[in-house]
């Protein structure tokens, strides 16, 4: 539920590239001695980067850390790869997150959020906004995220994570993206904001829609923004006459006690919670999952850890999963308020800047080691739900279903293992976000129950 976490699904792996190094000036040997030593600059947003960022993130850190490029959308921004630089710029108050900062012409700002967001009226979140705005809303939703309420929601964390499995353990085989992964953080968000149980396969099928990114048919992200702000517009009033103990009546009351919450604001801040507080974590099981699977060695002391009844190596290694490949490749836009240096490199007003933490988090000048996952891994302030302000206001929840997902998957199914070959696996197209498109998995069927349909009471 990163407060700078949600994706742009019009960004998709393309064509587009890095801006190669300038070329050393003509006739100069020490300068052409010095560029042919430099490999040239990797190819950006392809599907062969997709696949696998951290190379080209590598040689960005060392050659170009603070990098001009043009995204797949056509929008030009400058990526922060370095740890110190990323940590800096996350907490810069002169990098905005209004998009009425970017210097391009207003018809092509749209380019730079979720689309659909802005005929939906959904524009005032806290992906959006600045203090003062962003502390008044952020005060108010905090209230929904304290320790004491997380505690309380881990029972039913634990009892969808189980269900779901009930759902496919007898059949020796899943897909965990769609049959795990995805529907976990649906039905704990809907959950949280007060979402009844009957309309919650709705908000999966929207969020389904806006998690294809672009895979869908033409439109549909954009359609199925403007249906969950017209159900949340009527779950709101309804809400107004019939409050409940979850978030948007804890928001109407804040509003109604003088907190001057607006209705858009209300329906603005439903929405990204559920956009930005589900996809995070579902890409924090799958690529959780599929890293572990990768490592068999980390993934075997996992186990012995959990079957001796030990919690710590659990939490430090979700940590660790967070680090190595983790939900978030870049946090989402900010925009410079005025003429600023990152790194050493000069940004102009207006420009768009997108920090990498996903090569932040395999900086060395940061992590001792940092290509290798080592679950245990103490010294581990990755960047992986922010810094600042907007640093994800979400992370314990999510969390919180990352180790119940990661525990009980490992303790049921302890022998899953991939079906078919990783090569094949594709990732989603999209910027911000890093997440699996599918992980089919096999393991040894459980035993037959007479439980009956396990989703159907979800």
């Amino acid at each position: 539920m990163n407060d700078s976490p949600a994706d742009t699904p019009a960004d998709t792996p393309g064509h587009a590239s890095g801006a190669a190094p300038t070329p050393a000036p003509a006739g100069c040997p020490a300068h052409a001695a010095d560029a042919a030593a430099v490999p040239p600059a990797p190819e950006l947003f392809t599907w062969e980067f997709a696949t696998d960022p951290y190379p080209a993130y590598a040689w960005l850190r060392e050659h170009s850390p603070v990098h001009r490029t043009t995204l797949p959308s056509g929008v030009e921004a400058w990526l922060v790869t370095r740890y110190a630089d990323a940590k800096q710029a996350l907490a810069d108050p002169r990098l905005s997150k209004n998009p009425a900062h970017h210097a391009e012409p207003a018809h092509a700002k749209g380019r730079t959020g979720i689309p659909g967001e802005r005929k939906a009226e959904l524009m005032t979140h806290l992906l959006n906004i600045d203090p003062p705005d962003h502390t008044r809303l952020r005060r108010l939703v905090s209230k929904a995220f304290t320790p004491r309420r997380i505690a309380e929601f881990a029972p039913r964390v634990q009892e969808l994570t189980d269900r779901l499995i009930d759902s496919f353990a007898e059949k020796g085989e899943a897909d965990l993206i769609h049959e795990f992964a995805f529907p976990l953080p649906i039905y704990v968000i809907c959950d949280l904001l007060g979402v009844p149980r009957e309309d919650q396969d709705d908000f999966r099928d929207w969020a389904g829609m806006m998690i294809r990114h672009g895979g869908g048919p033409r439109g549909g992200v954009a359609r199925s923004v403007k249906k969950m702000r017209g159900y949340l517009l009527e779950l709101i009033h309804r809400k107004r006459e019939n409050p409940g103990d979850d978030l948007i009546s804890g928001l109407i009351r804040a509003s109604d006690d003088g907190e001057h919450l607006t209705e858009n604001e209300a329906a603005a801040m439903a929405f990204i919670l559920l956009f930005a507080g589900f996809e995070t974590t579902v890409n924090l099981i799958g690529n959780g999952v599929h890293t572990l699977l990768g490592h068999p060695e980390q993934r075997e002391r996992l186990q012995r850890s959990l079957a001796a009844g030990e919690t710590e190596l659990l939490a430090t290694g979700v940590e660790e999963l967070l680090r190595y490949d983790g939900p978030v490749e870049l946090a989402t836009w900010r925009f410079a308020t005025e003429p600023l240096t990152i790194g050493g490199q000069r940004v102009a007003e207006g420009d768009p800047v997108l920090v990498v933490l996903a090569a932040a988090d395999r900086d060395p000048g940061r992590f001792d080691g940092p290509d290798t996952l080592d679950l245990s891994r103490r010294d581990n302030q990755h960047l992986g739900y922010g810094h600042g302000i907007h640093y994800c206001l979400g992370a314990p929840l999510a969390r919180l279903e990352g180790q119940a997902a990661l525990a009980t998957l490992l303790k049921r199914l302890p022998d899953l293992r991939l079906a078919g070959e990783a090569a094949d696996l594709r990732w989603r197209g999209g910027l911000i976000m890093r997440g699996l498109r599918t992980l089919p998995v096999e393991f040894t069927p459980e035993p037959a129950s007479d439980e009956g349909d396990a989703l159907s009471t979800l």
